[in-house]
C-alpha cells in the first residue's frame, strides 16, 4: 500500500489522519517503510536525507548498532516490571553528574510530563501560583502552557485550545524572548509567580539564539525576585553539548526537563533540580507525580547507552558545528533570508535578518517556505515541513550527505 492509500485508510480512524499535527503535510504525508543512518525510506520507495531526526532525539541517527544491542539486550530480560530497575540509579548518576547543581532527577514518560510536572513542583515550593513562560516557547500539550503567543508582556494569558479554560491560562504570563526588562517589569508588578519556565535556544519556533548575556540576566532577575528558573532543555539537553545549554552559557537554574535525546529514541522525559526542591517530590514530599510507565526499562537502556556514546566521542558536537557551519557557508548569498544555526541545530528563515522572538519569526514568508519545502522533498533532503520547527543534524550525516544538502539549498530558494 503506498502512502497516498494509508493516510485515505488513516484519515476514517485516526483524527486527521495523523498522530501529531506537525505531521499533517499536504496533500498526503509520505509513511515511512524504515531507516538507517541519516536515511528515510518511504513505503514509495523514495530515500530522504533526514534532517528532522525524529524532531531531534535522534542524534547518532536511525537504527544506531549501539542502541539496537542496549534495546535487545533489555529485551531479552523484559520490558516493564512496575518496580524500580538497575537503570534509575545508574542514569540519575549519571544525568546529574553532567548539570551543575542539578541534584536529584526523576524519569517520566514525555517531555510535557516533565514540563507538567516542573511547573507543579515549582508551585509547591514557591507556595505562589502564576508562572511566565516565553511568547512563543512550546512547552507540551499540557493546559497550563497551551497560551496564545504575541499576547504582550503583562496581559493574561488567552487559550491556544479548544477544551482549555480561560481560569487555567490565566494564571500564565508571556514575555518576550530577549527581552529581559519586559521580565524585570512583569514580576515588579506581579509578586505571586512561582516560575519563569523558557527553551534557552527557542528550539520550537527556531532556533531563535539568546542574546548576549539575555539567559545570565533573566537568572539574575528570577532570582532577586524569588522565581525559580526553569530550563526546558527538551530540545537542547545533549544537544548542544553534555550538560546542554546551561553548561553552553554557563547558567544554572532552578529545575531542568529533559527528554528526545536521553531516551536514545525511546520514549523518555525527566526532570532535574536541586535537592531542597526535588525532595518535595511524593513519596518524600507533598508533590504529587506518578506514573506507570516512568523509568521504563527499555527507554534508560536506550538513553544510557546514548548518553555514553556522547561522553566517549565527545568530539562529535565539534564535528557536528562544522557541518552546520559549511551548510551555512555553502549557501551564502543574496537569497533574502537568513540562515540560523548553534552545533546540530539550524534553519534557513524567509526573513532578511535571523529572529530575536515570536513576533519576528512570524513575519517569516510562511507561502515561500512551502514551495521551498516542496522542492527540498523533491530533491532528496527531508526537513520538517514547517518555517517554525529547527532542522537537526546527527552524528552520522556524512559528508556527502551534507554536500546534497548544500546543492538542495542552493537550487531550491
Amino acid at each position: 500500500m503506498n502512502s497516498s492509500e494509508l493516510y485515505a485508510q488513516a484519515q476514517g480512524v485516526i483524527p486527521g489522519g495523523v498522530s501529531s499535527p506537525v505531521r499533517a503535510i499536504r496533500p498526503f504525508p509520505f509513511y515511512t517503510a524504515y531507516a538507517q543512518g541519516s536515511t528515510l525510506v518511504t513505503v514509495d520507495g523514495a530515500q530522504f536525507v533526514d534532517c528532522c531526526c525524529a524532531y531531534g532525539p535522534l542524534i547518532l541517527g536511525h537504527a544506531h548498532p549501539v542502541i539496537k544491542k542496549a534495546i535487545g539486550e533489555q529485551l531479552d530480560r523484559g520490558w516493564l516490571y512496575g518496580t524500580p530497575v538497575p537503570h534509575e540509579p545508574e542514569f540519575a548518576r549519571l544525568i546529574t553528574s553532567d548539570h551543575p547543581d542539578m541534584d536529584m532527577v526523576r524519569f517520566v514518560s514525555s517531555g510535557s510530563e516533565a514540563t507538567m510536572a516542573a511547573i507543579r513542583l515549582a508551585r509547591g515550593f514557591t507556595q505562589k501560583k502564576d508562572i511566565v513562560k516565553v511568547e512563543g516557547g512550546f512547552h507540551g500539550a499540557h493546559d497550563g502552557v497551551l497560551v496564545q503567543a504575541g499576547s504582550g508582556a503583562t496581559t493574561l494569558g488567552i487559550p491556544d485550545s479548544a477544551g482549555v479554560l480561560a481560569d487555567v491560562v490565566a494564571h500564565t504570563r508571556q514575555v518576550p524572548y530577549n527581552d529581559p526588562e519586559a521580565l524585570e517589569s512583569l514580576l515588579r508588578k506581579n509578586p505571586d509567580i512561582a516560575a519563569m519556565i523558557v527553551e534557552p535556544v527557542m528550539g520550537n519556533i527556531g532556533p531563535v539564539i539568546p542574546d548576549k548575556n539575555y539567559l545570565q540576566e533573566i537568572r539574575s532577575i528570577t532570582h532577586a525576585h524569588d522565581v525559580l528558573l526553569i530550563f526546558d532543555e527538551v530540545i537542547t539537553g545533549y544537544r548542544l553539548g553534555i550538560g546542554g545549554a546551561q553548561v553552553k552559557y554557563g547558567v544554572k537554574p532552578d529545575l531542568t526537563t529533559l527528554g528526545k535525546i536521553i531516551g536514545g529514541g525511546l520514549p523518555v522525559g525527566a526532570f532535574l533540580g536541586r535537592r531542597e526542591i526535588m525532595e518535595l517530590v511524593a513519596p518524600s514530599g507533598p508533590v504529587y507525580q506518578a506514573g506507570t510507565f516512568s523509568g521504563n526499562p527499555l527507554s534508560l537502556a536506550a538513553g544510557i547507552a546514548t548518553v555514553q556514546w556522547l561522553h566517549a566521542h565527545s568530539n562529535v558536537y565539534d564535528e557536528l558545528e562544522q557541518k552546520t557551519r559549511a551548510i551555512e557557508e555553502g549557501c551564502s548569498g543574496n537569497s533574502g533570508g537568513s540562515f540560523v544555526r548553534i552545533g546540530s541545530m539550524f534553519k534557513y528563515f524567509f526573513r532578511p535578518a535571523p529572529p530575536r522572538n515570536y513576533h519576528e519569526v512570524k513575519e517569516c514568508d510562511t507561502t515561500a517556505f512551502q514551495r521551498f519545502w516542496t522542492k527540498m522533498l523533491a530533491a532528496g533532503i527531508f526537513i520538517p515541513p514547517s518555517q517554525f520547527e529547527t532542522n537537526f543534524l546527527s552524528a552520522v550525516h556524512s559528508d556527502a550527505d551534507i554536500e546534497k544538502i548544500i546543492m538542495a539549498y542552493r537550487s531550491c530558494r
